[in-house]
């Protein structure tokens, strides 16, 4: 077994997005643009309204899948293709954007935290003018293993110690778990090998292969087939992979393609109303 290191810390850069929220965003800034197949991941956690109430308006996307995990608080989803359905706490959303839809995320509370993840992952050419697809998560559909001395982890993704997670997205098969850890721990997480992989401390601090990773901090691992983690107080990170697309990514705000001229023409669909045509 080839044990991953860190090949790079990360530090999130703070911004706003959707009609004022405040968030971090660690992938998709400018030392971190994009680990392939992820394009983006922002961190959002405040219990001030004032910095979350306006939340996300609606708004189109093509050509990639989006991740909504929430940890606290409720949000709204609604889309063009008429689903609809509320996150609750440890709850998760997981939409397929393929050819094109609009939706909006609003917040389902007036006061109190609000907190979560949101992660963009690409997908392929062949994929990229797919069907929209929609999956609504409970909580109580997420199961937690554990993976070592005082580790835990919730399946949210992909299969972990013989246990899948409840998303089922057919076109990319990422690794998604949320590692809780108590004072002391000690784990060996299985990893595959050439996948991209990254973990993010969000809650105290964790040795990976006996580098700290601070709260705040995200972790791109060298390639290998294990993780090696310890912890010294209690804490929580999410660790992440997938197989790498390898394909041109050209990016314009909402819209992830191959090529210039399909941004032009995703941009034309939207205008002239043809996008989730």
């Amino acid at each position: 077994m080839t044990n991953r290191t860190i090949k790079q810390l990360v530090s999130g850069m703070p911004t706003q997005d959707g009609a004022g929220v405040s968030l971090t965003r660690i992938i998709g800034q400018r030392v971190l643009p994009n680990l392939d197949p992820f394009l983006m991941l922002d961190f959002f956690g405040s219990d001030k309204p004032d910095e979350y109430i306006a939340g996300f308006p609606p708004h189109p996307h093509r050509g990639f899948q989006t991740v909504t995990y929430m940890l606290k608080g409720r949000m709204r989803h609604r889309d063009s293709v008429g689903n609809e359905g509320i996150i609750e706490d440890g709850g998760i959303q997981w939409m397929n954007t393929g050819k094109g839809i609009i939706h909006e995320e609003m917040p389902q509370q007036t006061d109190g935290l609000l907190k979560g993840f949101q992660l963009w992952v690409n997908l392929p050419a062949k994929d990229k003018l797919s069907e929209p697809g929609y999956q609504d998560i409970q909580p109580d559909e997420v199961t937690t293993v554990t993976v070592g001395q005082g580790i835990t982890a919730k399946v949210l993704a992909g299969e972990l110690n013989g246990v899948s997670g409840p998303v089922n997205t057919a076109r990319v098969k990422p690794l998604f778990v949320d590692l809780h850890w108590q004072a002391n721990g000690m784990a060996t997480v299985p990893v595959p090998a050439g996948h991209s992989a990254f973990i993010y401390c969000y809650e105290g601090a964790l040795q990976v292969s006996n580098e700290t990773v601070a709260g705040g901090k995200l972790a791109v691992l060298n390639d290998g087939d294990e993780v090696e983690l310890a912890t010294g107080e209690s804490g929580k990170a999410i660790l992440v992979a997938a197989a790498p697309i390898g394909e041109p990514v050209v990016q314009y705000g909402p819209f992830v393609m191959n090529t210039q001229a399909e941004i032009h023409q995703a941009i034309s669909d939207y205008q002239q109303g043809k996008l989730t045509d």
